[in-house]
């Protein structure tokens, strides 16, 4: 289930000691994803193979003008009283789905015009370089997929591209549902097409949005304080309002709209929800699967962009320890149970066994590729693992 984790998270543990600057996350994480299968690990990988499962969040969507939730900038940080809607109250409540789908109308338009960052396409070439397994993230902006479609991707959470019916369970491009959105609430409509044109929504700087008399949060959620949510509409799923769908009680469903094909209140079946796993709704049993899978066939995890506040990603770091899994964390602040992931991490260790950086991924990803690939290739190969090596020894 998703589930956030609202407490105090610890500040950030530097593993080791000298991946407190850039240079040395660099070498920590170069040596981290060079190592071999740890001994300990169980059951150990077959053929001896050594890749990273990688599990990103939000963090890495940043720099591509997404908000997250629990950065310098996120909406937790500096809007304490934030709440997400919850999957029951979308979908028990009419009014709550208005507001919702109105805030979420405001907020696609840039969120489709987004693309991938520097971060996100040093993936897919360490991916390339033969270093990683598969990606899991809890992000549902498509990014990984768009940027690395060779690389097996799970999205944990969902994604934001689709809507699915709750009742047929049909599935519809979000693309089209903006359409219809559009044609439903005209005034809505014209007031988007003038924040856009005056730029109200090109800037993810929390003070410029306030000025403005906007809020942005995660996942194209735009918070309008005193607007009239009630007056939006939204339309039912086409496939029901053809074919109204059995209920589980065996009796046959109700899918009404109104002249202009809004969903109307009365009708008992025919209600869309993104395609995301929305807050305290349970993950399906297939991706949970999946998910367990791929940190099984791994012999290392890299957290990346992560508070791992949300159970369902923490509990992945938790089973990669109970599997004696070496664990890497790229994440600015603090990460929820990291003292607990590292606490048996003594002796000698210059990031084979361990990593833990407090960096921007979209700045350094791309020069931790840049390093590896010098030091994968080339002609002084060996001058440059041994300069690395004496980095490390000089910095100890």
């Amino acid at each position: 289930m998703r589930i956030p984790y609202t407490g105090p998270l610890p500040p950030p543990i530097i593993i080791p000691r000298n991946a407190n600057t850039p240079f040395g996350a660099i070498c920590a994480l170069q040596a981290f994803l060079s190592a071999p299968p740890s001994p300990r690990l169980q059951p150990p990988p077959r053929h001896g193979e050594s890749k990273t499962v990688l599990l990103t969040g939000a963090g890495i969507s940043v720099a591509s003008g997404l908000a997250d939730y629990r950065g310098t900038a996120g909406t937790y940080t500096l809007n304490k009283t934030y709440r997400p809607i919850y999957y029951n109250e979308f979908i028990d409540n009419h009014e709550a789905r208005k507001r919702y789908w109105a805030r979420s109308f405001l907020g696609w338009t840039n969120l489709h015009r987004a693309r991938p960052n520097n971060g996100h396409w040093a993936v897919k070439q360490l991916g390339e370089m033969g270093l990683l397994r598969s990606v899991i993230t809890q992000n549902v902006d498509s990014f990984h997929p768009m940027a690395h479609p060779d690389l097996p991707t799970l999205e944990l959470h969902g994604y934001l591209r689709s809507l699915v019916c709750i009742n047929c369970h049909n599935h519809l491009p979000r693309s089209d549902f903006q359409e219809s959105l559009s044609t439903l609430n005209p005034t809505w409509a014209a007031f988007l097409a003038e924040l856009l044109e005056v730029g109200a929504l090109d800037t993810e700087n929390p003070d410029e949005r306030r000025r403005k008399g906007l809020k942005t949060n995660p996942d194209g959620d735009v918070d309008l304080p005193d607007a009239p949510y009630t007056t939006f509409r939204y339309p039912a799923c086409p496939t029901c309002l053809a074919n109204p769908p059995m209920l589980k009680d065996g009796s046959k469903s109700k899918v009404e709209v109104d002249n202009d094909g809004a969903w109307s209140s009365t009708s008992t079946a025919g209600i869309l929800k993104p395609a995301v796993v929305m807050f305290g709704e349970s993950i399906a049993a297939e991706v949970k699967t999946a998910a367990e899978e791929a940190i099984d066939q791994a012999s290392r995890i890299l957290v990346i962009g992560s508070s791992l506040a949300t159970y369902s990603a923490w509990r992945l770091v938790k089973r990669a320890k109970e599997r004696n899994m070496p664990i890497g964390i790229l994440n600015l602040g603090g990460v929820r149970g990291e003292e607990s992931f590292f606490a048996e991490l003594q002796g000698e260790n210059n990031g084979q066994r361990g990593v833990r950086c407090n960096e921007r991924a979209d700045t350094l990803l791309p020069q931790l590729v840049d390093t590896m690939r010098g030091i994968r290739s080339g002609p002084h190969v060996r001058d440059v693992k041994k300069g690395v090596s004496a980095s490390f020894g000089r910095m100890e």
